[in-house]
């Protein structure tokens, strides 16, 4: 479902006459399409969760921690790699900026591309989430899982609502409706921003001045993953199959409310990935998952 989401999603056909649930929020709030990244991610917690258990109760070696980072580190830079292919491709291109004057033309013009290469992405949040929770959950109990994923929340909320913007003058809290002057613009335009070292612009030109998957908007994404993980914990166990998928369901409507009350204070807004966001797309996750295993593996 996630999958079929992300394809309507990305190619809703004539822009103009876009099915309003499959175009994403203009800033806060939250439609079906600002669903499908959220719950990919989750579903990502769920497998790492999976994989790291087997891992783990395998007796051939392969739950050493040197051999799970290895793989884990593998894995993370392909993806991550798969995300910087597809914001250089195509690698040339005729109306690209010409490039060094000491290059021939063509070699000008792939220069300029990585001049002006996004470094953020979907692909890359990905990756850097999964690596960040599997190292994170790999052998930190339940109960470790949930107090770090608590306070990556209250962090990321105090960051971008108590403390002074930059450059500003006022808190987070009060720009927050402001996609130029929050604290995650400012930082992503501090990190990724190298033309004052003639190194190119490395955000993304379409979201100026902000990047929707800029680096600290990524770290409220690794708690998304770590609630996938506590739900692929709580549906491993071995409670009866009813009560499992009785609980998810009464976990993720409790997490859908904290998230809408949070929101009151730190709106639920994709782009800033806030944590009311995380709460409330973590929480809708759990309810549909919950709701799906009713209906296979109990009712039908």
């Amino acid at each position: 479902m996630t999958v079929a989401g992300m394809l309507l999603v990305n190619n809703p056909g004539d822009p103009d006459h876009v099915f309003a649930p499959f175009g994403h929020s203009v800033w806060n709030g939250c439609t079906l399409a600002d669903l499908v990244f959220p719950f990919f991610l989750f579903l990502v917690g769920i497998t790492t969760h999976l994989s790291l258990s087997r891992r783990a109760n395998n007796n051939q070696g392969s739950g050493t921690f040197a051999v799970v980072f290895r793989a884990i580190t593998k894995r993370a830079a392909i993806i991550f790699a798969l995300g910087l292919f597809l914001n250089a491709y195509p690698f040339f291109e005729k109306s690209a900026l010409a490039g060094p004057s000491w290059l021939p033309e063509f070699f000008g013009h792939i220069a300029a591309r990585f001049e002006m290469l996004r470094l953020t992405g979907v692909l890359q949040r990905i990756a850097i989430a999964y690596f960040a929770a599997s190292l994170i959950s790999w052998k930190a109990s339940t109960r470790q899982v949930v107090v770090f994923t608590a306070l990556l929340l209250l962090w990321y909320w105090a960051t971008m609502t108590l403390l002074h913007v930059p450059g500003e003058s006022d808190i987070g809290a009060n720009l927050i409706d402001q996609p130029a002057r929050t604290m995650a613009a400012w930082f992503d335009r501090t990190m990724l921003d190298w033309t004052r070292w003639n190194l190119g612009w490395h955000l993304w030109d379409r979201a100026v001045p902000y990047d929707p998957e800029g680096l600290l908007s990524t770290v409220p994404a690794v708690a998304t993953v770590l609630l996938g993980v506590l739900a692929g914990r709580w549906l491993q166990s071995a409670r009866a199959i009813g009560t499992r998928l009785q609980w998810l369901c009464y976990a993720g409507a409790a997490a859908m409310l904290v998230g809408l009350l949070w929101s009151v204070v730190f709106p639920i807004n994709k782009p800033l990935w806030t944590s009311s966001y995380v709460l409330f797309t973590a929480g809708a996750a759990c309810v549909l998952l919950g709701t799906i295993g009713w209906l296979v593996d109990i009712k039908l």
